[in-house]
């Protein structure tokens, strides 16, 4: 019989039985045909075709799925059970709603960042160019690198560079000038991630090249918001940074950018430059049937090549490589969200214990039952299938629950905090309810049905069917065997739970050593304001002093301002790396010569953030372009350059071969100042120098403007956000009208820096609080359930003398036992599970003795509370009653 007869089987039931009238109605008119009477005639045909009701079974019977059958059959029973025990089933529903919850919550989560393809064609074919060096991997590219990825044409193709928009344009020629978000990209780089083109079209090679003019495409954002989806735009001028732009193109809503766009503007590269500062990115697909071994193999072969033809193009132990561009957008994500999987896992493991228990407690008080069934006829696989189908549908159910408890959830909580996690979209609007994550709930709810009800059917289905017909209806003994069985349940859950609240409590610690870090500057009462210079006026360092001298004198002289100082770069952001060398000292030769983080500053940076000078001065506004250059470095240079010198007495020469945009004679070092952690609270300070924006080259003040916007520093004596519109006319008045963004105190900066670690440990808090009280109510059901089996024992022995104090201890010490065991497994555990979280902390061991000491009697705490509370029903069975208990 075919799946499709059988569900429709209610309409062929009905075709049958009209079949069978019929065959009956001509027998009838037969018979009557004959000369028997009416009745007679009915009769003779009904003694022929027998029962209609028999026959159609015996038909159904013929045709029916046996297991189908059988399958809905269980699931209807199961269901009439669970209702008739309706505090079980929604105990059970709920407990089971929350661990499948949780899971399908941090599912979707990894799902969207870790598993789920980007949303190009043949994603992965597509990789970014890396330099390897002993450290790590830089993902970011100068004009001859781009330049070299161009060359390996036997292994990539559609190469292509994008930034990330850093510096801003100002979208002008209207009452309301904005800034707006332009990455720069070459002309590849639209045909590399298939971006739909809605109007007009991309960028041709010529306009990607050298003085290709402007040109500029439009996001689908902006088209709309600021023109209106006007359909005649394109063709027509738009004004960026008071200059006109050929609009081109307008790209689709749903095309999918790494970096957020506004609008796209070619990047025009040179690539005969020799400016080796790093500045964008470089993505590409794989030629057909090249793996990322087989491209990595080549490139370091070419990269040999290049070092052996330019011998300072890169250092002895670097090669150029390529990785997956998937793996590259995830980064570091990876691993923190497989610890919350774990974690979620081991909740809904806990979970799983907990029904378990439940399951063989109602077991126990249908031993009846299922002696009797038994004693009917029912077979011992008949009994389990019958439980297996109650846990099932609790765990079916339960799911279907926890999906929607986990959608919600997870929106929720992203909405408060996305945790800088890379693909989730605003707000986590990019987390979908796909497929994949439906099935991984039904997977799990199914796995889940099983894992806590297979064993409480075993166990119920080896009933002593005599013992069980000869017990009363009231008494619900528990036989020594499954009441072991569910004391390793607890035991199982205490040491889940202790593994979970010390992972917790390792990455809170975490959490609060970073909190306790000093920055190496003062992040109250600070505002900071981005405005772009990206514009032709700004093409030499002269008239962005002004405009830096200017607001700084406006600024100053608002109320309730202490300082203002700008520059291209925020502590707790990182800094561009700069090569020097010291004056005086062999090229080449560590440690007078090598790398740092620098940032360039107009005077008052230093006291706006309030980082200590430890030695020297700090820039004042004598140090203009027309004073000797100076620079000030910090105290991890110092130390690192200088480990017996004085860097006061020796001056630098920053980016030293770096190309004509960088050439300037060496700088006086002037200053020592603290340090700054610019690398995140987990890094230590890295070396930095820093110099006055008035004294930087015309072309690397060009080149600045181009990728990074300027960055105002307002310290207050109040609340930042009360000045706000103050600076910000002052800052328009200033610069002749040019727009700010991302206005934000330095107090909102660090908060965004330690984003991740926040949501780790509330995640992993609440993971851990969850698995703490899901297994204080393992225990306390336990025990709750031990003592209501043995009222009548204890009521024996307080009628034979046991003082109070005695059963008390009796009851007390059993549950003792249970929490030493599952302490010690969960230790055990916890010291072999912690070691894969070590990446992850920071100030704190792998074996922090207090998250080992501390965390156990925690829970031994709440244990023993969950156990004190039936220990102390025990202590007042009344004897009399105990003994009519029977």
């Amino acid at each position: 019989m075919s799946l499709k007869r059988y569900l429709n089987r209610g309409k062929k039931d009905r075709d049958l039985a009209e079949e069978i009238e019929s065959h009956i109605a001509c027998e009838v008119d037969a018979n009557l045909a004959r000369g028997l009477s009416d009745v007679e005639a009915r009769r003779q045909a009904r003694l022929k075709f027998g029962n209609p009701l028999t026959v159609r079974e015996r038909v159904w019977s013929y045709r029916s799925l046996p297991l189908m059958e059988s399958t809905w059959r269980d699931l209807r029973h199961a269901w009439r059970s669970l209702r008739k025990t309706p505090g079980f089933t929604i105990v059970a529903l709920l407990v089971i709603a929350l661990g499948i919850g949780v899971n399908t919550a941090v599912f979707s989560v990894v799902n969207t960042v870790l598993l789920e393809p980007l949303p190009f064609p043949d994603s992965q074919s597509l990789v970014r160019m890396v330099l390897f060096t002993p450290q790590r991997a830089l993902d970011r590219a100068s004009v001859p690198e781009f330049n070299f990825w161009l060359h390996q044409n036997s292994v990539l193709r559609e190469v292509a560079a994008y930034d990330t928009g850093g510096a801003g344009l100002n979208l002008t020629g209207g009452d309301h000038p904005q800034q707006i978000q332009g990455v720069h990209v070459t002309h590849d780089y639209f045909s590399l991630f298939n971006a739909p083109v809605i109007a007009g079209r991309t960028f041709t090679e010529a306009e990607d090249t050298l003085h290709g003019g402007n040109v500029v495409v439009l996001s689908y954002g902006l088209w709309k918001a600021r023109f209106g989806g006007d359909p005649t735009i394109v063709g027509r001028n738009i004004q960026l940074d008071n200059t006109p732009y050929l609009v081109v193109g307008v790209i689709g809503r749903d095309f999918f950018s790494e970096n957020p766009a506004d609008v796209w503007i070619p990047y025009q590269f040179d690539l005969n430059s020799q400016d080796r500062a790093h500045y964008f990115t470089v993505a590409a697909r794989l030629q057909p049937g090249v793996t990322v071994e087989q491209a990595n193999a080549h490139l370091t072969v070419a990269t040999d090549e290049l070092r052996r033809a330019e011998p300072d193009a890169l250092g002895p132990q670097n090669h150029y490589g390529v990785v997956s561009l998937q793996q590259s957008m995830v980064g570091d994500t990876r691993a923190p969200l497989l610890v919350l999987l774990g974690a979620v896992g081991l909740v809904l493991l806990i979970a799983c214990a907990n029904v378990a228990n439940l399951q063989l407690a109602r077991a126990s008080a249908r031993r009846r039952e299922f002696a009797t069934r038994a004693a009917l006829g029912a077979g011992r696989w008949h009994i389990i299938r019958q439980l297996l189908a109650e846990s099932l549908l609790l765990s079916l159910t339960g799911g279907l629950l926890g999906l929607f408890l986990g959608n919600a959830g997870v929106r929720l909580l992203l909405s408060v905090n996305i945790g800088g996690l890379p693909r989730l979209g605003e707000d986590g609007s990019g987390i979908a309810l796909d497929m994949r994550v439906l099935l991984f709930t039904l997977g799990l709810s199914i796995l889940t049905g099983i894992l806590f009800g297979l064993v409480p059917a075993i166990s119920a289905s080896r009933r002593n069917l005599i013992a069980g017909l000869n017990e009363s209806g009231s008494r619900t003994g528990t036989g020594f065997g499954r009441a072991s069985f569910r004391s390793l349940l607890v035991v199982t859950e205490i040491a889940l739970a202790l593994v979970l609240v010390i992972g917790s409590s390792l990455l809170i610690r975490t959490y609060l050593k970073l909190q306790a870090v000093d920055p190496g500057f003062d992040t109250h009462e600070t505002l900071t304001l981005a405005m772009s210079m990206s514009g032709s006026r700004f093409q030499a360092s002269a008239p962005v002093d002004q405009i830096i001298r200017q607001g700084r004198e406006r600024i100053k002289a608002i109320p309730g301002v202490a300082e203002a100082a700008v520059g291209n770069g925020l502590p707790l952001q990182g800094a561009f790396g700069m090569a020097f060398d010291v004056v005086g000292r062999p090229r080449g030769s560590a440690p007078f010569t090598g790398s740092a983080g620098y940032y360039s500053v107009s005077p008052g940076f230093f006291e706006a953030f309030k980082i200590p000078l430890l030695r020297g001065r700090t820039f004042t506004d004598h140090d203009d372009a027309s004073a000797s250059g100076v620079i000030i470095i910090n105290e991890a240079m110092a130390k690192q350059f200088w480990p017996k010198g004085d860097p006061l007495r020796d001056r630098m020469q920053k980016a030293p071969g770096a190309g004509p945009a960088f050439a300037e004679p060496p700088r006086q070092i002037i200053g020592i100042v603290g340090n700054t952690l610019d690398g995140g609270f987990n890094q230590d300070a890295h070396p930095t120098m820093y110099i006055p924006l008035a004294q930087m080259p015309d072309g690397e003040t060009a080149l600045n403007s181009k990728v990074t916007p300027l960055w105002w520093i307002v310290r207050t004596h109040g609340d930042p956000h009360a000045v706000v519109a103050q600076v910000t006319s002052a800052l328009r008045e200033a610069s002749s009208g040019l727009p700010v963004a991302h206005i934000r105190t330095m107090e909102e900066v660090d908060y965004l820096q330690l984003a991740r670690q926040r949501f780790n440990t509330l995640l992993l808090t609440v993971f851990g609080a969850s698995g703490l009280l899901l297994a204080a109510v393992g225990i306390y059901g336990l025990m709750a359930f031990s003592v209501e089996q043995r009222t009548q024992e204890l009521g024996i022995r307080m009628a034979l003398g046991a003082q109070t104090s005695q059963l008390r201890n009796m009851v007390l010490g059993e549950g003792m036992v249970l929490i030493a065991v599952g302490v010690m497994l969960g230790i055990g555990a916890a010291f072999w599970l912690s070691r894969f979280l070590a990446g992850l902390l920071f100030g704190v061991k792998a074996w922090d003795p207090v998250a080992f000491l501390v965390t156990p009697l925690l829970l031994s705490s709440v244990a023993l509370a969950a156990t004190w509370i039936p220990d102390v029903r025990a202590t007042k069975v009344d004897p009399i009653t105990a003994l009519r208990f029977e």
